[in-house]
């Protein structure tokens, strides 16, 4: 089993631990923080090391996952995500086997499909992107890189998701409505008509 290291150790990366846990294919080598102000390990696994420290890393281990997480912006994600492909570090998609994920959708590399996320057909999700428990994205949706899909949110058929946006908890969108990139759309908003780039709309 290929080891595999978590780069962010806040409360996301424990959601994480559970889905890669539950899945099996990779063994947690460690977790990876910001700087030298959190060295406690999380769930069990080790602080091996700081972002700093990735390059001397990739020397021990080839594959990572950002697990960062995402509201406001996705510069960190984005920033990391960057480092780690700079690096060549393999990007896995993690999917949890308490989802459906279609055989006919595309994931992104570094995207992770937590628990009980449907992805249907000829959906296509980008790299590094976080689709959170109990998403459901719809048969023609598409969701840029570097976005972040909140609990319990619905993406409807043929929704076009622009990078770097975040749609919060419980969000319902129209069919075949557009949202720009870097978007953040507040939890519980009804989406009913395109929203430009940039926007942050609240519920």
């Amino acid at each position: 089993m290929d080891e595999i290291i978590l780069v962010g150790a806040g409360g996301h990366a424990r959601s994480c631990v559970d889905v890669i846990e539950l899945s099996g294919h990779y063994k947690i080598a460690g977790l990876v923080e910001k700087d030298h102000t959190n060295s406690q390990e999380n769930l069990g696994y080790p602080i091996i090391g700081t972002d700093d420290d990735l390059p001397d890393l990739r020397r021990d281990y080839e594959v990572a996952l950002v697990t960062v997480g995402q509201i406001k912006s996705a510069a960190t994600r984005v920033r990391l995500f960057d480092m780690l492909n700079d690096l060549k570090y393999k990007l896995p998609v993690i999917v949890s086997p308490r989802s459906h994920v279609s055989p006919h959708c595309k994931i992104g590399a570094s995207t992770i499909i937590m628990h009980d996320v449907i992805v249907n057909a000829n959906a296509k999700v980008g790299k590094n992107c976080i689709i959170n428990n109990k998403v459901l994205i719809e048969h023609d949706a598409v969701v840029g890189d570097h976005c972040h899909i909140a609990t319990g949110a619905i993406v409807n058929g043929e929704v076009n998701v622009g990078s770097e946006s975040f749609i919060g908890s419980g969000v319902v969108t129209k069919q075949s409505v557009g949202i720009g990139s870097r978007c953040v759309i507040g939890a519980g908003t009804v989406i009913k008509t395109d929203v430009e780039s940039n926007q942050v709309i609240k519920n």
